[in-house]
């Protein structure tokens, strides 16, 4: 396997983990991804394809995300630790 084979699969990887972790996040806040969608003033089908690691996000995306969510980037890489802990 060469290397951009493995960096595409660890990009992928990637976006799943931030994905499942901005998800986790959404639910602890009870936010619809319609609800969070409106607060971040983004798409909720970018939020849905985001949260099934179908795309990747920009730092300021996440950001926006986080706010709309109410948490920090702390509570994002705490949430990605566990997920990779399960």
């Amino acid at each position: 396997m060469d290397d951009k084979t493995t960096d595409t699969d660890d990009a992928t990887n990637d976006h799943r983990e931030v994905g499942r972790a901005l998800r986790a996040l959404r639910h602890r806040a009870s936010l619809t991804q319609e609800a969070l969608a409106e607060r971040s003033g983004i798409d909720v089908t970018y939020v849905s394809q985001v949260e099934n690691g179908r795309r990747g996000v920009r730092w300021h995306t996440v950001m926006r995300l986080l706010r709309g969510l109410g948490m920090s980037v702390s509570d994002l890489g705490a949430e990605i630790d566990r997920q990779q802990d399960k």
